[in-house]
């Protein structure tokens, strides 16, 4: 980094520690502006967001060296975790001046201040963010035996083939209901153990698992019932016996803002033979949603009738989720799993959050708690709330969909040094931790597919064209190639690389449902396939892959070249993703280089490493 000109809160000259800091820990501020500017005097201003207090430090002036003046003050974070904002103000002795906030000098009032963190040390467990995590849709990764949709909640059927494509037409009533199963189950995940762990995953993350009258099963009609064409509870828990005699975690999905309408709690429809909240008033769970007025008018997820809403105040949905001693939270915990990943975590209010982060840790100490969020979840604000995401007591990680984002763009034409910054900011805004706990991904099943994305030159236009769109040679040729360089980011980036089910065989599909096709067993893209299989083994094998801070060595136009270093050991990353061949010198305190992917050794001189990279290759250096 060259040097800032006033300030830059990422240059230890400016600002130390870097990004977020911890509560209580002091903090050195200089600021440098050119002397010619006659600058007697600068204030820090920190703006305060919970607590609403705004403080006015004014830095102490040092003698100017060469052409800058120096102002300098150590300023003591809250002892309470905070988010603060903060610009300078410069004056003179006549009186006249400016602010400097992210945009520069202003006259006016800071546009852009910058953002400091204030968190609360807490544990946060190594495995997650060290591993491999693998998404699987259970509907479509593996069936072992023929289904039996009968006598289950919903008008199930099952979809004739395995490999059909996912039904996205509406039903003889006009709505697309999910009712349409391929029949994946908890024991073929479990036959497919061994498969994933030569992939070096570490960690299964399933989408949800219990009793659903959908497909996706985000409809939860039994928080407490493993969906029984999935299996048994005796099925999940020898999922997880078996995962852990892998050295693989499991991870379930919770879905706690809402329910399905056919669920045990609502039963707008009858199926459950108790009386649900549509049924009476003397329901036990009446007091779980909110009616206005009852029974057919409800708060539901996005206005979606069949998703009602649930009231998180209410006690005895709290009691039952969280703080039960046989609450939903405990029960999978104690069942097997290693932790859990909350569903649309910007509609669970921040204290639900932290009762269940409370609980997971009471129940299984080393377990993690990862939450759904879509933006930077340090400043995130939902519902014209300022959220509290990562400050300690609520969650440990997030999903990281700024990475994917910024990953995208740079593949698809944009510039490395924007990719940088993005990282960076999130980098600098998140605690260590967090960072380091990151689920980065290039695609989930939210999202279409990453060979898609990275290989169509348009979207058709009309849903059924999406079905029935697939990739030319010459188009999965060129994605193909995108994909592994998106997969060497995405393996040597802090935080957990997250493979979504099927990516690493070469599935296509634009949205939901295409992108939630049957896996393709026998018919895999073995390329690509032992592409992410090597670079799960190198993460395995790579403490600074794993656990190792990051630098950048160049980042501009196509080319991106990182370092991962961790005691001593040194991996460099370098990606070109232009069509063209590129090349560039980075510094090497060795004479010679190998590619870890290749096993081609390169020759340094004079603490200088020259580096060609054909169109669109990456290396892998040590």
């Amino acid at each position: 980094m060259s040097e800032p000109f006033v300030f830059d809160p990422r240059c230890i000259l400016c600002k130390d520690p870097f990004g977020a800091v911890s509560c209580g820990t002091m903090v050195s501020f200089h600021c440098r502006p050119l002397a010619k500017e006659g600058f007697t005097h600068c204030a820090l201003i920190l703006h305060h967001e919970f607590s609403g207090r705004t403080q006015t430090i004014e830095l102490a002036p040092t003698e100017a060296a060469a052409d800058r003046m120096h102002f300098s003050a150590a300023v003591l974070a809250p002892q309470e975790p905070e988010l603060i904002w903060y610009h300078f103000s410069f004056w003179r002795d006549d009186g006249s001046g400016c602010v400097l906030d992210k945009t520069g000098y202003r006259s006016d009032e800071p546009s852009a201040p910058w953002q400091m963190t204030v968190y609360e040390e807490s544990r946060t467990p190594a495995w997650f963010g060290q591993g491999v995590t693998y998404q699987i849709f259970p509907d479509r990764f593996c069936r072992l035996t023929d289904p039996h949709p009968e006598g289950l909640v919903g008008d199930r059927w099952i979809q004739e083939h395995w490999d059909d494509i996912p039904e996205w037409r509406p039903d003889p009533d006009g709505e697309i209901r999910n009712r349409n199963f391929f029949g994946g189950q908890l024991a073929g995940i479990t036959s497919k153990l061994d498969e994933l762990s030569r992939m070096g995953v570490t960690t299964l993350y399933l989408c949800p698992i219990f009793e659903s009258a959908s497909n996706h099963r985000y409809n939860t009609a039994d928080y407490s019932k493993i969906d029984p064409m999935l299996g048994t509870e005796e099925d999940f828990r020898t999922l997880c016996r078996e995962a852990e005699r892998r050295g693989m975690h499991v991870i379930l999905d919770g879905v706690f803002n809402h329910t399905g309408s056919q669920s045990l709690y609502f039963n707008a429809d009858g199926f459950y033979p108790t009386l649900g909240a549509a049924q009476s008033k003397e329901s036990p769970y009446y007091d779980w949603y909110s009616f206005h007025p009852w029974p057919d008018d409800y708060d539901a997820w996005w206005g979606i009738r069949t998703l009602p809403a649930v009231r998180e105040e209410s006690k005895t949905y709290v009691n039952y989720i969280i703080d039960g001693k046989d609450s939903i939270i405990r029960r999978w915990l104690r069942a097997g799993a290693s932790g859990w990943r909350l569903d649309v975590a910007d509609e669970l209010p921040d204290w639900f959050i932290e009762k269940i982060r409370g609980t997971v840790e009471e129940t299984k100490p080393d377990a993690v708690l990862i939450g759904e969020v879509w933006e930077d979840a340090s400043n995130k604000i939902a519902y014209s709330q300022r959220r509290r995401y990562l400050l300690g007591s609520e969650l440990h990680g997030v999903m990281n969909y700024p990475f994917r984002t910024a990953l995208l763009a740079y593949l698809q034409g944009g510039n490395a040094d924007d990719f940088r910054d993005a990282m960076e900011t999130l980098r600098e805004n998140y605690p260590p931790a967090a960072f380091y706990s990151a689920m980065n991904f290039l695609g989930t099943h939210d999202t279409p597919r990453i060979l898609t994305v990275l290989g169509a030159d348009t979207v058709p236009q009309s849903k059924d064209e999406r079905a029935m769109c697939r990739l030319t040679p010459a188009q999965r040729l060129k994605a193909a190639a995108l994909v592994r360089l998106a997969a060497l980011v995405l393996f040597t980036f802090p935080g957990s690389p997250m493979v979504y089910y099927g990516d690493e065989a070469g599935m296509e599909g634009f949205e939901d449902p295409f992108n939630r096709g049957g896996y393709p067993w026998g018919k895999e893209d073995q390329g690509l396939k032992t592409w992410f299989t090597n670079l799960g083994h190198l993460r395995r094998q790579r403490v600074s892959l794993q656990r190792g801070t990051i630098s950048y060595l160049y980042t501009a136009g196509p080319l991106l070249v990182y370092a991962r270093t961790w005691n001593g050991q040194r991996t460099v990353v370098a990606v070109n993703r232009a069509e063209a061949h590129a090349s560039v010198c980075i510094p090497w305190p060795a004479d010679t280089a190998l590619d870890l992917l290749s096993g081609r050794v390169y020759q340094a001189k004079d603490g200088v490493l020259p580096l060609y990279l054909p169109g669109r290759t990456g290396m892998l250096l040590e």
